[in-house]
């Protein structure tokens, strides 16, 4: 199946745009480009960048890094600032934030740990104390709350057995019920 040919990537010819519509197409595209490239050296170098574009109807937009305002005032002023208050800012918001995750960090760890210590119980329990099953290890080697967990999984036990033998039975008889049916016509 032959695709369709297009003329590709071409260079455009550098005059101003006539038709309204498509100048601010270009613009937003444009922006977008120069935003980007402003990111890439923030990333890559390091430096303060500050952009302030007016588009064709007059609106203004900006891109700075760490703010357009220390930016600025560092442009005017020749000297990097000393205390530059929205650098403080979000450098106090940036160490709040990592305060927080920290203590996410450690509630989690406490609850991993307290998992593991509630897993070994649980294995000690159903494994016993000498490699033979709960059931079979005497009832002295066992604390109050474990003997009760485990008449508490009996009465499950019980209750599932029972409403399977009754799942069973009433099987058994709507079989026999059907066959006996087939052959009394």
């Amino acid at each position: 199946m032959a695709g369709r040919r297009t003329r590709g990537r071409q260079k455009i010819e550098m005059t101003q745009i006539e038709n309204e519509d498509d100048k601010l197409i270009t613009f937003s595209k444009r922006r977008s480009g120069i935003y980007k490239k402003a990111s890439e050296l923030v990333t890559l170098c390091g430096s303060d960048v500050g952009v302030v574009i007016f588009s064709p109807t007059g609106k203004p937009y900006s891109f700075a890094h760490p703010s357009i305002e220390s930016t600025a005032n560092r442009f005017l002023d020749q000297n990097p600032p000393h205390n530059d208050r929205t650098d403080t800012l979000v450098e106090s918001y940036r160490r709040l934030r990592t305060n927080e995750l920290n203590q996410q960090h450690d509630e989690l760890v406490k609850q991993v740990e307290a998992e593991k210590a509630r897993g070994k119980v649980l294995k000690r329990v159903t494994e016993g104390q000498n490699g033979e099953g709960w059931w079979e290890a005497p009832v002295e080697d066992h604390n109050v709350e474990d003997l009760n967990q485990m008449k508490a999984q009996m009465k499950e036990l019980r209750r599932n057995l029972w409403s399977s033998i009754n799942r069973r039975n009433q099987g058994a008889t709507t079989i026999q019920g059907e066959s006996s049916n087939q052959r009394n016509p």
